[in-house]
C-alpha cells in the first residue's frame, strides 16, 4: 500500500508570540500537518499549551492538526481537544491504564485515533490496538523538550512496527518524532516511517518552503 510522505512540524520550536502567523506561514509553504505537543509537567518534566489557544487558532489554517497528548490520564482530556478542533488525538501508551478505552474514546469523537511509544516502550505494547488505529507515533528521543538526538535503536522499532503494519493494519501510518533531519529521512523512510515530526530541524532554517522540500527530496517525495 502506498502512502504518501508527510513532515508535521513541532509547533514547541516556532515563536510562540506569532502562532497565527507561523501557521499561515506553513500553509504557504505547502505543508498539509503541523504538530502540536501538549504537556503537562507530570507525564513530561515540561508545559506547553492546552485546547483552548488550538481552538483560538483552528479558525486560522486548513492544516490538519495533529494533536500528541503528552499528559497523565490523557482521557480527561480527549474531549476538550475533539471541541477545540483536532483532527488526530494521539496519547500515550504509558499514560494510561484504560489505552483501550481511551482510543475508542477518541474514535467516538469522530477523530483519527493515535498511540505513542516511549523509547523504552516495545512495540508490542499496541500489538492489539493496531486494527483500530490510524497512527502510532514512534518517540526517538526521550518526550519533554525539543532539539534532542536521535535514539538509533529506534530504527529498529521502526521497522519492527513497519512490519507489524503492514500485516495487522496496512493504513495505518508510522510517526516519528524526535531528532529527526533532511540528514536522517532517508534512512526513516526506508525503515517504514510515512510521517515525520520536526521542530527544531524545520524552524530553526528558514524560509519554510525550502525546508520542507529538503525533507521532500531526502524522502523521494519531491
Amino acid at each position: 500500500m502506498t502512502r504518501p510522505f508527510l513532515l508535521s512540524p513541532s509547533l514547541l520550536s516556532s515563536d510562540y508570540g506569532r502562532l497565527a502567523e507561523e501557521l499561515a506561514a506553513l500553509e504557504a509553504a505547502g505543508l498539509k500537518w503541523v504538530h502540536w505537543d501538549v504537556m503537562d509537567g507530570a507525564f513530561v518534566p515540561n508545559i506547553t499549551l492546552g485546547a483552548p489557544i488550538i481552538g483560538a487558532l483552528r479558525g486560522r489554517t486548513r492544516l490538519f492538526f495533529d494533536v500528541h497528548l503528552m499528559v497523565e490520564e490523557p482521557a480527561r482530556y480527549v474531549a476538550d481537544f475533539a471541541r477545540a478542533g483536532a483532527d488526530l488525538i494521539c496519547v500515550h501508551a504509558e499514560a494510561t491504564r484504560h489505552l483501550e478505552r481511551t482510543c475508542a474514546a477518541v474514535a467516538e469523537l469522530g477523530k483519527q485515533v493515535g498511540v505513542a511509544l516511549n523509547p523504552a516502550t516495545p512495540v508490542d505494547a499496541v500489538r492489539y490496538l493496531l486494527p483500530q488505529l490510524d497512527l502510532v507515533l514512534i518517540m526517538s528521543v526521550n518526550p519533554g523538550f525539543g532539539g534532542q538526538s536521535f535514539i538509533p535503536f529506534s530504527l529498529d522499532k521502526i521497522r519492527e512496527l513497519a512490519a507489524l503494519r503492514d500485516r495487522l493494519n496496512p493504513r495505518c501510518l508510522i510517526q516519528v518524532d524526535g531528532g529527526c533531519t533532511p540528514e536522517n529521512t532517508a534512512a526513516l523512510v526506508a525503515a517504514g516511517a510515512d510521517c515525520l515530526v520536526s521542530g527544531s530541524a524545520f524552524f530553526k532554517f528558514p524560509p519554510y518552503k525550502e525546508r520542507h522540500e529538503a525533507f521532500l527530496r531526502a524522502a523521494g517525495a519531491l
